[in-house]
């Protein structure tokens, strides 16, 4: 899943050194998002594992 925000990323910073404004925006959010869904799930397996135990 990280791979994905990192790729994104990548994808928004060429688009915003070439000056492609709303692809670079565009990228920038949908990597923003995954990243959050990320750390949520991440958060959540956490908390899982602490109680299993």
């Amino acid at each position: 899943m990280l791979t994905w925000v990192v790729i994104f990323l990548v994808i928004a910073l060429v688009a915003g050194i070439l000056g492609f404004t709303s692809i670079a925006v565009a990228a920038a959010s949908i990597a923003k998002i995954i990243f959050f869904i990320f750390i949520v799930l991440f958060l959540v397996s956490l908390i899982m594992m602490l109680v299993r135990r």
